[in-house]
């Protein structure tokens, strides 16, 4: 069994916010930024993991897990938020709930040139599609704001991403063997 890599409190949080609002349902693209709550919920009985090809297929198991009776939640990378646009106009036309929690490349020390345009589209691109977008930019607030989100979501009916700060995920390096 490998061993757990460290983490932030700011992940626990996400985790725990995302339990506590009985998320049922946690679809993902595997992403290091996400990689602790990915752990959290594969390893606790009332969550499921499920591991997507691409981001756009978490938009369909959200709205499925909805439709079905389950709140589920999106993690996804900013450079998925350009694979997602057609099918969050599912979102809006049906008026499902609905959670996103997004990490941000191509930012805050980005090595990666590749990275940097969806990074700078991101946010427009969400809010063009009618998803309301709330942004972390310090650990201290992460909890909080997720906990918003999440009741935005499944309260108030909302569609809502939480951009996570690449700042808050820390310099990415490119390593070359």
């Amino acid at each position: 069994m490998s061993e757990e890599q460290p983490h932030s409190p700011w992940q626990e949080d996400i985790f725990n916010v995302l339990k506590q609002g009985n998320i049922r349902q946690v679809a993902y693209v595997p992403d290091a930024g996400h990689a602790h709550v990915i752990r959290r919920v594969h390893a606790e009985p009332s969550m499921r993991g499920i591991v997507l090809t691409t981001e756009e297929e978490g938009v369909a198991v959200a709205s499925g897990a909805w439709l079905g009776g389950e709140r589920a939640a999106l993690l996804m990378q900013s450079s998925g938020v350009g694979n997602c646009i057609n099918m969050m106009s599912l979102l809006q036309s049906c008026r499902f709930p609905f959670l996103s929690l997004v990490t941000m490349r191509g930012e805050y020390a980005e090595f990666n040139p590749w990275q940097v345009p969806m990074s700078k589209a991101t946010q427009g691109s969400m809010e063009l599609m009618g998803i309301t977008v709330l942004r972390a930019e310090r650990a201290d607030e992460v909890e909080d704001i997720v906990s918003a989100a999440l009741d935005a979501a499944f309260e108030g009916g909302e569609q809502v991403a939480v951009l996570l700060s690449q700042s808050l995920i820390g310099r990415k390096k490119w390593i070359r063997n």
